[in-house]
Formats: C-alpha cells, structure tokens, sequence
C-alpha cells in the first residue's frame, strides 16, 4: 500500500492488521492457516502478532481508523490461477465446462483444488503501510476525522489495499491483467471532482444531488469494467478470426522501447484508422507481448449487443459522439481521462474521428486531444507519452462498403447482421499487416514547443466550453494559444504516423495502373513502369513491406492475381499474353491502397508540377517561378496532406531535386529550371504528379466549379452541396473532363471544401460584394483548370505513356 512500491519490515512489538479480501469461507481458511504457519510472518520479517480483519469499509471502521497505535496494515488475498498450457495461464473456453471462471471458482471448485491441483492457488502480500502513512497519503480524508466522519477514510484504505494487491498479482500473471478496480468509487469520492460538481450545480442552478446522480451515471456510462476472464476468451474468439486473413508483421523492437517509457509514463497509441479490426489487431499484438490492455476509446455507435457489454469488458470506452452543453458529461470525461492517465492505465483512440475512406490520414480532431492537454495543464499529470501507430494492410475486405459511401451510398447502421457480416468477410486471405510505432512524444514538451502557456493561468471549472464567468481578453489570448498548440500536438502524431507507414506491394501496384489512362498492361510493363520508382524508394530509405516480389516476374504475377481475387484488378487472358488494368468499378478501392502510400510521393509531384511551370512561365527568374508553383500548389493540398513549415518543405523540395539531378546545388548563382530538367525527369524513368495528385486536383475542381455556378448572395448547405457535386462529378467523369472515378469522392469533395472555405469562397457576399465574390470563385476554377493542363502535361512526359509502352 505504499505509492511507490516499496517494502516495510514489521518490528518484533509491532501488531499487524491482516485486511483479508476474501469471496468465500474457503479462501479464509486458506488465508488464516498460511498467516497461522508463519507465512505473513516470513513475508513481512518479523513474527509480529497479527489481527485478521476483512477488507470491507464497514469493519475497518469499527476495528482499523480509530485505533491510537500504528499497526502495519497488510492486505491479503487468494489468487487463483489457470491450469498451465505450454508454459502459459490463460483461461479458454475449455475451461468453463465447469460453469466457473477458472479465476475466480465457486466454493465447491475451490476445494476440490486445494487437493487436487495446489499448484493452482497462491497467497498474495500487497505492499504494506503504516496506518500514520495511510493517514498522510490521504488529507483530505483523513482530516474529516475529528469531524467524527470515519467512512471516506475507511474506502480511500480499502482502495490502496485493492490496488497493492493488484499490483501483486501482476507480479505473477503478467501486466497484460493488469485492470483498474472502484473507479466511479474513487472518482465520486474525490474532493476535487465534488468540488467541480458543486460549482457545476451553482452556475447552471442545477441541485447538487441531481448534478451528483448526473455524474455518477454517465460514469456508469464510461467507465470500462474490464474483466481478465473476457479479455482472455475474446482475444481467443476473435484471434482465429482474423489469423486466417492476416499474417501480422509488428515493431517488436519499438514495443520493447514502449515497455520501458511505460514504467515512468502512461502511453497513448494514436494509431491510424483504416478498418474496424485495427483495434483488434493493435490489442493483438500488445496482448502477445505482455502489455496491459489499453482503454480503447470508441464511438457510441458500437455499443451495439454483443459487441458493445463484451468491449467494455475488455477495455472499451464508449463516449457520445457530442457532448452538446452538457456540463456534467463534460466534467465526467475530463476527469476519467485525467484519473486513468494519472494511475498510468494505457489509452487509445483514433484521432482521426473515424475510418479513412480515401486511404491516407485524415485531418485529426482535437476534442480528446483537448481533455489529454487539460490534465497535463492542470498537472494531474507530470506528462504522458503519445505513440503514433501505422497500421497498413496488403488488402481490406470491407473497402466495397468505404467505396461506396465515397460515391454517395448509404453507410450501413453497426448492428448484429453488420456484425454477421464482417466476420464472414474476414475468411477471406489478405495478406500482411502491418504494425508500426513512430517516435513517442511528450506531450508537455511539444505542447509547449507549439506555444502553450502550459502554468501560465489557473484553469478555471469547467475547463472547456463550461459556465462561468465571462473570459476577459487576456483569458482569450491564452486559449487561442492552448488551441493552435493542440492542433500542431495532432498534426505531430499525424506526421510521426506517415514516417513509418510502409509502402505495401499493393499499393505500388495500383499506383502504376491507376496513372495508365483505361489501358491494361502486360506484366513486363507493369514492371517496366514499378522499377524506377522501388530504386526511388532505396535511394530514399523510405519503410516498405515486402517489395521483393514486385522484382521478379512470378512474384508480380501473384501480386496482381490476389488483387483480381479482390475485385480490384481485372486480367483479359485471351490473347497473346495476360493484360492487366483496374476493374471497372473500383478505382476508389484502388485508390484506398494506393493512398496509403501516396505521401511518400508528393513532393515529387510537387517539384514535377512547379519545374513544368518554370519552364512554360518562366517570367525574369524561372528559378523564383518554381518555388511559387511549388508553395501555391502545397497551399491548394494543406487540407489533404501533412506539410511541414515552409524552410523544412524547401528543404525537401531540394532533396528530390538532387534525385534526379545528382549535382544541383542550390548555392549556385546560375541556377535555373529549363528543359533539360524536364528530359532528366523523364530520364529518372518514372512521372509522379498524374499518379499522385490528379484526383484530389479534380475534386477541388468540381467543387471551384459548383461554387462559381451559385448566386454570390446565397448561403450553402454543405451536406447538400456535397451530395450535389457527387451528381455533377458523375456527369463531368462521363463527359471526360475528370480522368478517373477515384475524384467522384465525398471526402476529397469534403476537404475541397475546407480549402474554399480557407480562401473565403464559401459564405455569402456582403451587400454591394456579390461581383467580387462572383470573380474570386471564376479565378479559383480557372486556376485549378490551369493545374489539371499541366498534370496532362506531366502525365505526358511519363515514360508509362511513352510508344514503347502502348
């Protein structure tokens, strides 16, 4: 019961209270013969005369809190263990022919153990405490005493003896159990949140007993009652599952750097959210490897039977999508996040808000982000380490439904069928997974690198959006900061996650045939096309997955042959020689793959962009042409893609630059982009910007294009607007003015959005403006019809269209 794990040694006069936490009669006898033969007694080294007292408010109140000596307290407990299998205790479905949880055994169970398996049980020492200590680890507690209040004092002892022993039952079944035990009792209990409760109650006028019911429910709501009995049998359900559809490739050695940071810091994984199973195969993973189950934040929406009892039992958190005004929800999050972080349980959840339907990153959301920072702020917590995590599938059997959401279809409510239905499709074989672990963060130190005041101001109750007294201008200043230094925290995360995201064999394949306009290519073309562009991926050290087998001719062969198992890839093998284009249909599931991996490639498409411009506008300074092009074009892409500050993309912009011209430099006064960069792009064999950037170009078209057609003086609906230029893109995609269905995207029209928003091209005109609204949005179409010209121009240069190749 000592904070930090320590150890005291009773003294020969000392007395000993012996707190027996013990479900049956038979766990007592088992408790009060091992303290009769001298066990505590060896255990604590000394034989001091021992009082057994059980582990129950009740009786510590009549027996414990009042006594005026300072007996040594000691909590004791049974722990009942698994059979072993291969070395391991795990429980399994077999396990429960005797209708008892092999953890925790009926009386009748347990006695037949004590003969027959002894080996089965084992008496658990929780670190000790002095009662003076108890005393001081808990004020505020244990100053209601002389009140003549005994009854706080006498659960904050219970609590610290429930966490001493869990502690030492970790010591012998592993930190994989390890689970929070009386949170909504802590958590009500605590004078700080009692404290919020009331002033909560005061501004909204609200009565503190109903405030208090308010709370303590949605704390019913929240907190994950996590059980190592489910826990063991859902991973042993859901691992055959997804064993058949993915061979999974981990970070084993960043999981061993993890296991060490996570001795001093709580962690949060952050990874990135491209299927419904990420969370099983991150648990996976951290459950094969000893790591205590995270507190998985997820949606409310899949709180559906049985998913939703079974999740929370193994460490789901299921939050509301919106909080509205409630004051008391918000309070109750807050102070979970900041009670879990405090006692260093794991959390995870995906920043990202929901699934990616495009295959990149999505721009994150800050709400939970936001309640991290808070109890950094407020140092409930010194600091808390975030870890981006990349998981990258070869494949996903659910991008049918992603695609045609994206093309306006309806997404189909979570539920018992939907249920039925994924574990249907995951029989399907998809080859590999991979786990990635970026670099962990500190939050404290990047939220103050960003700017966060950080101790700069008390934080005033309730911390974000609450009642309370009007916020003075200084007062304003300092959230402003405290919101830009979140978001720059998200867009860290995001950029640590795309720096080990591998580049799959997949999404390679679609890359190339996705950037050959509706023809199909033979597999020596298709190499053809994939060669220079994985010596690109060498030359740069960027992580990939297995790449070998786009090399050679039979390995390429089965790649393109599992994606025609897919649906995503067709092959006419009627005439000379097999050919190969993307199926009719899905070319937003091509895109989804080759998406995973297009960051990697967009400066590329940058450089290629801006130098074409150099070279048809060259204006005094062809070189200065370049690097407008190239800052304008990563303005238009800051709502799809992580950029980072202007001098370090320069610098990148560079660095591809002496890629394909090995002995540019910068320095030299006769620097200048002419056409002969342009034939040692063509030279480098491969062209990226039609493959990289042309759909996400072509949506913003549709978007420029829908917005000049609307009266200056309107005020637009998004989701209308949005579901309009699915239509009008449909249209525009038969008539050719797009190139490929991949641009007919809800999302990219969703971000396209934002960045007419950015450029002011959304809201009505002010009276007496509308012409110059009117003009602004023809300038924004043009300018994006001037970039789709000179993508065709790039897409021309690209030796996949040269003769040779047709």
């Amino acid at each position: 019961m000592i904070d930090d794990g320590g150890h005291l040694e009773a003294r020969p006069r000392d007395s000993v209270v012996a707190l027996v936490d013990a479900a049956s009669g038979v766990e007592r006898e088992v408790i009060g013969r091992w303290i009769a033969e001298g066990g505590l007694a060896g255990e604590l080294g000394a034989a001091a005369p021992v009082t057994q007292l059980d582990m129950d408010a009740k009786a510590i109140t009549d027996r414990l809190v009042g006594r005026q000596d300072d007996p040594l307290v000691v909590p004791v407990r049974v722990l009942w263990l698994p059979p072993e299998r291969d070395g391991v205790r795990r429980v399994t479905f077999a396990d429960l022919a005797l209708l008892t949880n092999p953890r925790k055994p009926n009386r009748l169970v347990q006695r037949r153990l004590l003969r027959t398996a002894p080996d089965r049980h084992r008496v658990l020492v929780g670190a000790p405490a002095r009662l003076s200590e108890l005393r001081r680890n808990n004020p505020e507690a244990a100053g209601l005493l002389h009140k003549g209040s005994t009854e706080p004092f006498a659960r904050a002892i219970v609590r610290a003896a429930v966490v001493a022993l869990e502690r030492a039952e970790r010591t012998v079944i592993g930190d994989r159990y390890k689970v929070p035990q009386l949170v909504t009792e802590e958590i009500l209990d605590s004078p700080e949140f009692q404290r919020k409760l009331d002033y909560i109650a005061d501004e909204t006028g609200t009565r503190p007993d109903e405030v208090y019911r308010r709370a303590e429910k949605a704390l019913g709501e929240l907190v994950a009652a996590q059980s190592r009995l489910v826990s063991d049998l859902f991973t042993q359900a859901m691992r055959p599952v997804h064993a058949s559809t993915w061979k999974v490739e981990a970070d084993l050695g960043g999981l061993d750097d993890l296991r060490a940071l996570n001795r001093k810091y709580p962690l949060v994984f952050l990874p990135s959210h491209r299927s419904y199973v990420d969370a099983f195969v991150l648990g996976d993973v951290l459950a094969r490897n000893d790591f205590p189950p995270n507190h998985v934040i997820g949606g409310a929406n899949l709180s559906f039977w049985p998913m939703g009892p079974i999740a929370r039992r193994t460490g789901t958190v299921f939050i509301r999508r919106s909080f509205g005004d409630d004051e008391v929800y918000k309070a109750v999050v807050e102070e979970y996040f900041a009670y879990l972080l405090a006692k260093r349980f794991n959390m995870e959840w995906y920043f990202e808000g929901g699934r990616t339907r495009t295959g990149k990153l999505r721009p994150p959301r800050y709400g939970l982000l936001n309640y991290l920072a808070a109890a950094v702020r407020t140092r409930r917590i010194e600091d808390v380490m975030l870890v981006p995590v990349s998981i990258t599938y070869e494949r996903l059997n659910e991008l049918g439904a992603i695609a045609s959401e994206q093309s306006g279809g309806t997404k189909k409510p979570e539920g018992i069928g939907w249920l039925a239905r994924y574990v249907r499709n995951q029989q399907l074989s998809a080859g590999r997974v991979y786990v990635r672990f970026g670099e962990p963060l500190s939050a404290r130190e990047h939220l103050a690198a960003h700017g966060d005041p950080l101790d700069a101001r008390p934080v005033t109750i309730p911390l974000h959006g609450g009642a309370g007294a009007p916020a003075t201008p200084d007062d304003t200043a300092v959230e402003e900061l405290e919101r830009k230094a979140v978001q720059r925290l998200a867009f860290d995360v995001a950029v640590g996650i795309n720096q080990v995201t591998p580049i799959t064999v997949n999404a390679l394949v679609t890359l190339a045939l996705l950037g050959v306009h509706e023809r199909a290519l033979t597999i020596d073309e298709v190499r053809i096309v994939l060669d220079p562009v994985i010596g690109y991926i060498d030359a740069r050290h960027l992580p990939a997955g297995e790449l070998g087998a786009l090399r050679d001719e039979p390995g390429l062969r089965v790649v393109l042959e599992q994606l025609e198992t897919a649906g995503v890839v067709t092959v006419y093998r009627g005439g000379l020689e097999p050919v190969y284009a993307i199926e009719t249909g899905a070319h937003l599931e091509a895109a989804f793959y080759r998406n995973s991996a297009v960051h990697w490639f967009v400066n590329r498409a940058i450089l290629e962009l801006a130098a074409l411009a150099a070279v048809e506008d060259p204006g005094e300074d062809p070189l200065r042409s370049a690097w407008k092009a190239a800052f304008d074009l990563r303005d238009m892409l800051k709502f799809e893609f992580f950029f980072p500050e202007r001098q370090e993309f320069a610098d990148q912009i560079i660095e591809e630059v002496r890629l394909i011209v090995p002995e540019w430099d910068s320095d030299t006064p006769d620097d200048r982009l002419d056409r002969q960069f342009l034939t040692a792009l063509t030279a480098s064999g491969f062209v990226m910007a039609h493959r990289v950037l042309r759909s996400f170009f072509d949506a913003q078209l549709v978007v420029a294009e829908r917005l000049a057609a609307r009266p200056a003086d309107q005020v637009i609906d998004r989701k209308q607007f949005i579901d309009e230029c699915v239509a009008v893109g449909r249209q525009m995609l038969l008539q050719q003015r797009l190139h490929s269905p991949e641009s007919v995207s809800s999302e990219l029209f969703t971000s396209a959005w934002k960045l007419a928003a950015n450029h002011k091209l959304i809201d009505p005109a002010e009276p007496g403006r509308e012409d110059e609204l009117t003009l602004r949005r023809l300038e924004f179409a043009r300018k994006l019809r001037d970039i789709g010209e000179r993508i065709a121009r790039a897409a021309r240069l690209d030796p996949s269209n040269a003769p040779g190749l047709r």
